[in-house]
């Protein structure tokens, strides 16, 4: 699996390739936790938002589908005693109903063949009233140009499924059925946009 090849080398393109943007997100996903609040995170990779979301949360679930991605994040995390790390896929969660306050789902929805499926499993996992926070890379211009680094990538075996401009990503929330939505760009190499939404 491409994930579970690109493990170890991740965080040098978190923290150094992307890091503005990377540092935006965190503090922009940081702001939108409640404290005293449970938390699922899915596609937590080696733990980007992981440590800022378990810093302000009660409790924290991460999940991903890769499990060397899970295994650096877990040594990354070791001292932290409000956090689980657990093997998952988004589009069939492993948990009932309604069984946190907020959920995150970072930079993974441009890699699933059915986003909206996910979205619908993000919500089915969310409480009434909870919030859907879903931060997504734009690596498409206004103008349709890929950028040159997620070009870079896709080619390296990532296959991105879908390419967001802000506007198109604005429009797949409209065209799921979320009216409300706030919008926070996250400016960088690879930007990327955090959407907020309350769940019903």
């Amino acid at each position: 699996m491409f994930w579970d090849n690109v493990a170890g080398v991740y965080d040098l393109f978190a923290n150094v390739i992307n890091r503005r943007t990377n540092r935006a997100l965190c503090a922009a996903v940081a702001g939108i936790i409640e404290p005293g609040s449970t938390v699922l995170e899915c596609a937590c990779g080696t733990g980007l938002l992981s440590g800022v979301i378990a810093a302000r949360c009660k409790h924290l679930t991460a999940t991903d589908f890769s499990e060397k991605m899970l295994h650096r994040a877990r040594k990354k995390f070791k001292n932290r005693s409000n956090i689980t790390f657990e093997a998952a896929d988004i589009l069939h969660l492993p948990y009932p109903d309604a069984s946190f306050d907020a959920v995150v789902a970072a930079n993974v929805i441009h890699l699933l063949d059915d986003p909206n499926a996910a979205l619908r499993e993000l919500d089915r996992v969310c409480r009434p009233g909870g919030r859907l926070i879903i931060p997504t890379y734009i690596n498409k211009s206004q103008q349709g140009e890929t950028d040159c680094v997620s070009s870079a990538i896709g080619k390296a075996g990532a296959d991105f499924k879908h390419e967001f401009t802000v506007d198109t990503y604005r429009q797949f929330f409209a065209d799921a059925g979320y009216a409300d939505v706030q919008y926070t760009l996250c400016p960088g190499r690879i930007p990327c946009t955090v959407a907020v939404m309350q769940t019903h």
